[in-house]
C-alpha cells in the first residue's frame, strides 16, 4: 500500500474524498456539496466490486464454454442429458455460451465498467506522473514510515541542497526544487511510468472484450433478430439451400464454419452451425481438394492427415491458381482467412454390396451397388426400409492380446462398411460389417455389429465361415430352418423308427417342427418361454433340458443334410471342424433375432474416395486482440517490475543549523524501496554525520494519491 502523500490539501480533506485529486479539490472548497445521480451511476460502473463480478461471471462461463463442447447438433445433446436437462441447458444457452445474449451483454457491461474506470482514473494518474508535489509540510512528511532528519549546525543550506542533489542524480531519480521562502523542498521521483502498467491492462481488457464481440456470432443474432437470415434445419445440398440461409462474403465480420471435400472436389462455401440450423456462408474464393494422405499409429488412431489444396480466385490469382499444403496445426492463412485441417473422412467410396435373405427361405442374394452418404430403398419383414450406407473404413485396427506374452497388440480386421436401416417410423438401427471373415480362437467368422442408439456399445453377430471362407453354408442352413414346406417332408421322412403309435409319432413331429420354427423365430429364448408358458413350474427345468435336446437333435440332422447337398460324405464320421461349425452355427442363428436385420449386408468391392474435413475461420477482431494482449502483456510486466517512487527532501535554518528531514514513498515491492531509503540515509549520514532520533508524528489522513493507487492497484 503506498505512503501518503503530504500536502496541505490533505490535511483538510473531506471524508467523502475521491479517488480523482481534481474532485477532491473541489470537494476541499465545497464540503455540503452532494453528488448527482449521473455521478453516482458513473461511481457504480467504475466500481471495482462490479468488475469483480463481470470477471468471475465471464470466468464461469468460459470454463463452461471449455469442458462442454460448443455449436453441436442438439440430437448429440439431447442423447448425453436426456430431455429435462437438454431443455434447462439449451434454455440458458450453454450449448452456444459465447453467443448467448446473457453473456454477450455482461461481456458488454465488462467493457463499459472497464472504460469508466480509465475514464475516471486515466487524467489523474496521467498528472501524477508528470507533478513533483512540492507542496509539502514538515509534520506531513514526518508521518511517514521511510523519513530520517538532521540537524547540522556547521553546514550551508546550499551545500546540503548539492549534496541531496547528487544523490538523487546518482539514484536516477528526477527532482524539483521549490524554494518557500524560509525553506526550500527538494521533491523528486522515479518509475513514474509504473502508471502505464494501470491504464495499459485496463485498456487491456477493453481491447480483448471489444475483440471478442467482434469475433463472436453477435452479427449473425443480430441479422437473425432482424429477418434478415433464417437458420435452415433441413438437411439440405448445398446448392438447395434458401437465399435466406446463406451470407455473403463480408457479410458478418467473424464465422468458423465447416465444409467436408472429396478428392476432386471443390467449394466455395462453409456450413456454419448456429444451435439446431446452420447458415451457409458463401466465400470469396474456391478451395479445390487435389489430394489426401492419412497416417495411422500402430494403435490405429491417427497420426498425421495431410490436404493438398489449390485455391481458385480469379479476382486475386487470376487464371492461375494457388496450390498449398495444410496439416493439422499448420493453417493456411489467405485474405484474412484460415484454413484448417480438421477432420477426415469418407468422400463417397463406391461400394459393391451383396445382401443374403437372413428372415425367408430364400438363399440366392440380392447384388447392390452404392456410395457412401446415399440411401437405398429395400422391403423388409414388416414394411418397406431405407438403407442409409453412411461410412466406409478401410482399415480397422483393434486391440487384442497376444497368446504367448499377453501383451496387447494392435490387429487390422480390414475393410467395413456402416450403415443404417431406418423403418417408416423414423427409427434406425445402425450397423457394422467387416468385409472380410477374422479368425477368432482359431475359427473363422463374418462378423456384423448393430447397435440400436448411438453412443451405446455394439452387439455383434459372428456368422461361422464356411471352407470356401463365405458364408454361404451358413445361409443355406438358415433358409432351410425357415422353409415349412421342406422341413414338414424332411422331419416326417427323418423320424427313427418306433415302435410307437402313428399318433404319437405325428404328435412328435409336430412338437419338433414347432421347436424349430420357434427357434427360426426367435432363438433359444422363445423356445424357453414356450416351456414357461405350457409345462408347470414344478416340471419346469425337466421340460426345457428335454427341448433344448429334441431341438438340438433336429438340427443336427438338418445341418447333416445341408452337408450332403454340398456333396460332403456324412456317412462317414463327421469331423471336428464340421461339429465346430455346427455349435458356431446354432449359436449365430440363437443371435439372430436380436440382430433385426432382414439380410446379412456383405461387402464384396469397393472403389475409395477420401474426405478432407477443412474449416475456414475468418476473424474481424483478430488485430484488436492481438492488440489487447500486447498491452496486458507490456502492462504487467511494467507493474511487476517497475515502482514509481517519491522522495522529499525539506531543508530550513533554525536556530543558526540546517535542518534536512528525509521521507519517501513507494507504491509497490515496499520492502525493497526500504532498503533504497536505508541505503541513500547511510550514503547521507556519511556525508553529514548521524540522522536524529525518530520523532512522534501524528496521524495523517490519507491523501488523494494514496487512494488513487489502492482503487486503481486492486483493480
Amino acid at each position: 500500500m503506498p505512503e501518503p502523500i503530504p500536502t496541505d490539501r490533505v490535511e483538510q480533506a473531506s471524508p467523502h474524498a475521491s479517488p480523482n485529486p481534481a474532485v477532491n479539490e473541489t470537494v476541499t472548497r465545497q464540503p455540503n456539496c452532494r453528488r448527482t445521480p449521473s455521478w453516482a451511476l458513473l461511481e457504480f460502473f467504475g466500481s471495482m466490486n462490479l468488475a469483480i463480478t463481470l470477471l468471475v461471471v465471464v470466468a464461469v462461463a468460459s470454463a463452461i464454454g471449455t469442458v462442454l463442447q460448443q455449436n453441436q447438433p442438439y440430437p448429440d445433446y439431447l442423447l448425453k442429458f436426456g430431455p429435462f436437462w437438454f431443455e434447462v441447458f439449451r434454455r440458458l444457452g450453454l450449448y452456444d455460451v459465447y453467443g448467448a445474449g446473457w453473456f454477450v451483454a455482461i461481456l458488454a457491461f465488462l467493457i463499459l465498467s472497464t472504460s469508466v474506470c480509465l475514464y475516471r482514473q486515466a487524467p489523474g494518474m496521467l498528472r501524477e506522473m508528470v507533478r513533483f508535489r512540492t507542496n509539502v509540510q514538515v509534520r506531513s512528511l514526518r508521518g511517514f514510515h521511510q523519513h530520517a532528519e538532521w540537524r547540522l549546525p556547521d553546514r550551508d543550506l546550499d551545500a546540503v541542497l548539492g549534496t541531496v542533489s547528487e544523490l538523487l542524480r546518482a539514484r536516477g531519480y528526477r527532482w524539483r526544487v521549490h524554494d518557500g521562502g524560509d525553506h526550500r523542498v527538494v521533491a523528486a521521483m522515479k518509475g513514474r511510468y509504473n502508471r502505464f502498467g494501470y491504464l495499459f491492462t485496463h485498456a487491456a481488457v477493453v481491447m480483448i472484450g471489444i475483440g471478442g464481440l467482434l469475433d463472436g456470432n453477435l452479427w449473425l443474432k443480430l441479422k437473425e433478430w432482424r429477418g434478415e437470415v433464417v437458420l435452415e434445419t433441413r438437411d439440405l445440398a448445398a446448392r438447395d439451400i434458401p437465399a435466406v440461409s446463406r451470407l455473403a462474403p463480408g457479410a458478418v465480420p467473424a464465422f468458423r464454419g465447416n465444409v467436408m471435400l472429396p478428392e476432386g472436389a471443390a467449394a466455395n462455401f462453409v456450413f456454419v452451425r448456429a444451435r439446431d440450423g446452420f447458415v451457409l456462408q458463401d466465400l470469396p474464393f474456391a478451395i479445390e481438394l487435389k489430394d489426401f494422405q492419412v497416417a495411422y499409429y500402430d494403435t490405429g488412431q491417427p497420426k498425421s492427415f495431410v490436404s493438398q489444396v489449390v485455391i481458385h480466385d480469379r479476382e486475386h490469382l487470376g487464371e492461375q491458381p494457388m496450390e498449398a499444403t495444410i496439416r493439422v496445426n499448420h493453417p493456411l492463412s489467405y485474405r484474412g482467412y484460415s484454413i484448417y485441417q480438421s477432420d477426415f473422412g469418407d468422400g463417397g467410396s463406391k461400394l459393391d454390396l451383396r445382401a443374403w435373405p437372413l428372415t425367408v427361405a430364400r438363399l440366392e442374394p440380392t447384388e447392390v451397388k452404392g456410395t457412401v452418404d446415399s440411401s437405398l430403398k429395400v422391403s423388409g419383414p414388416t414394411g418397406p426400409l431405407t438403407l442409409e450406407l453412411d461410412d466406409f473404413r478401410l482399415f480397422n485396427l483393434l486391440p487384442e492380446p497376444d497368446a504367448q506374452s499377453g501383451e496387447r497388440k494392435f490387429r487390422n480386421f480390414g475393410p467395413s462398411v456402416g450403415f443404417k436401416l431406418r423403418d417408416a417410423a423414423g427409427e434406425a438401427r445402425e450397423y457394422f460389417n467387416y468385409m472380410a471373415p477374422v479368425q477368432l480362437e482359431g475359427r473363422w467368422f463374418f462378423i456384423s455389429g448393430m447397435r440400436a442408439r448411438p453412443g451405446e456399445p455394439f452387439t455383434y453377430l459372428h456368422i461361422p465361415a464356411d471352407p470356401s471362407n463365405s458364408p454361404e453354408r451358413f445361409l443355406r442352413f438358415n433358409a432351410r430352418l425357415r422353409d415349412s414346406i421342406w422341413l414338414r417332408d424332411f422331419l416326417a421322412r427323418s423320424a427313427p423308427a418306433s415302435d410307437e403309435s402313428p399318433e404319437f409319432r405325428r404328435d412328435f413331429e409336430r412338437v419338433r417342427l414347432s421347436l424349430v420354427e420357434l427357434f427360426a423365430q426367435g432363438g433359444s429364448a422363445a423356445v424357453a418361454e414356450r416351456a414357461r408358458a405350457v409345462v408347470p413350474a414344478e416340471r419346469l427345468q425337466e421340460a426345457s433340458a428335454l427341448y433344448l435336446n429334441i431341438l438340438r437333435d433336429t438340427l443336427a440332422q438338418i445341418f447333416i443334410e445341408v452337408l450332403r447337398t454340398e456333396g460332403v460324405e456324412v456317412e462317414q464320421a463327421v469331423g471336428e471342424r464340421e461339429e465346430a461349425f455346427f455349435n458356431d452355427a446354432v449359436s449365430a442363428l440363437s443371435a439372430l433375432p436380436a440382430h433385426a436385420s432382414p439380410f446379412y449386408l456383405q461387402l464384396t468391392g469397393f472403389q475409395q474416395v477420401e474426405a478432407s474435413g477443412l474449416q475456414v475461420t475468418h476473424s474481424g477482431g483478430v488485430g484488436v486482440v492481438y492488440t489487447g494482449f500486447s498491452l496486458l502483456i507490456i502492462g504487467v510486466f511494467i507493474m511487476f517490475y517497475t515502482s514509481h517512487r517519491r522522495l522529499w527532501a525539506w531543508l530550513a535554518v533554525e536556530d543558526g543549523a540546517t535542518r534536512l528531514l528525509l521521507a519517501g514513498t513507494g507504491n509497490r515491492r515496499q520492502a525493497e524501496f526500504a532498503r533504497e531509503f536505508a541505503s541513500l540515509r547511510t550514503m547521507l549520514e556519511r556525508r553529514l554525520g548521524p540522522f536524529e532520533e525518530e520523532q512522534s508524528a501524528p496521524p495523517t489522513i490519507p491523501s488523494p494519491d494514496t487512494r488513487l493507487a489502492a482503487d486503481v492497484g486492486t483493480r
